[in-house]
């Protein structure tokens, strides 16, 4: 399945609970996506996810109904440094 890295900016500090976890979760599924891992800034206002989707529109529908942002979605291959060092 496709990778994407997806951007979110916030206009408040982001701060999530288990709850908001497990609906984000839950609604990913609906759309058959998976997230991965995210990184947050350190002013918690933006964010970089990864995740496996079959298209943007899936990460666009996911969003739309949780009513968050996605404001940069970007298809990316693996890379394994490992891989390149003999």
């Amino acid at each position: 399945m496709p990778l994407y890295i997806i951007e979110r900016q916030f206009a408040d500090q982001l701060d999530l609970s288990g709850d908001d976890v497990r609906e984000i979760d839950e609604v990913n599924a609906d759309e058959g996506i998976r997230w991965l891992f995210s990184f947050l800034t350190a002013d918690k206002r933006r964010t970089y996810c990864l995740y496996e989707a079959p298209s943007p529109d899936a990460i666009r529908a996911a969003a739309k109904r949780l009513e968050i942002p996605a404001d940069a979605i970007v298809e990316v291959d693996q890379f394994e440094p490992d891989l390149l060092r003999t």
